[in-house]
């Protein structure tokens, strides 16, 4: 028997990242032009992060912040280099949008773990190292559980239930939780009233 996991979610993966890229192709097109030139020509917004099995991938997003910093040389804050337009796309999701082109590259999934940094790597333990058994996803079951607003030890005890349990059904479960938050204008990622928090270690 072909397994989920290991072959029909690549496929299908695949297969609904082609179909929604060319759907979305006009929200795309108006987004890129908008934000070039909001960002002086930078749209997009790429970094390396580690996939399944830990190799490191180029995650792609839309640019939301400008590059703008102080006397002094350094960035400014969140808040202030946010774009009015960044703000509409990050709250209506469209940020993550290209990152459909990394789930046809095969460097993540519509469902997954959260990808993070690479520098977290040595600070995880044995078991919330298992997030890096599959692909990471768009969404995930940690990002329908309440994002930012809970703890790095419950949402990687939530990326480690997601392992254990995933299957076509509890994935499509986690995508129809997403677009529930995302009509309610509730990000499933990071949001401006709760920024991401830096993960420093389990101490």
């Amino acid at each position: 028997m072909i397994s989920y996991r290991n072959r029909l979610k690549v496929v299908a993966d695949f297969l609904a990242a082609f179909l929604l890229l060319s759907l979305l192709s006009p929200i795309l097109i108006i987004s890129t032009i908008g934000l070039y030139f909001v960002n002086d020509g930078s749209p997009f917004f790429f970094q390396i992060r580690p996939g399944q099995n830990e190799k490191l991938f180029r995650i792609i997003k839309y640019k939301t912040m400008t590059d703008e910093r102080d006397a002094q040389g350094k960035l400014l804050s969140d808040a202030e280099r946010l774009t009015r337009l960044g703000k509409l796309v990050r709250k209506s999701s469209v940020d993550e949008l290209p990152q459909l082109l990394n789930v046809l590259k095969g460097d993540m999934s519509f469902v997954g773990p959260r990808p993070l940094l690479p520098e977290y790597l040595s600070l995880y333990t044995k078991n919330q190292a298992r997030r890096h058994e599959v692909r990471p996803g768009i969404t995930g079951w940690a990002q329908v559980n309440g994002r930012n607003s809970i703890s790095w030890a419950k949402k990687f005890a939530y990326d480690v239930e997601y392992i254990d349990k995933l299957s076509f059904l509890f994935d499509v479960k986690i995508l129809w939780l997403t677009v529930i938050k995302v009509l309610k204008r509730e990000s499933v990622n990071q949001s401006d009233e709760r920024p991401m928090q830096r993960f420093n270690g389990n101490n």
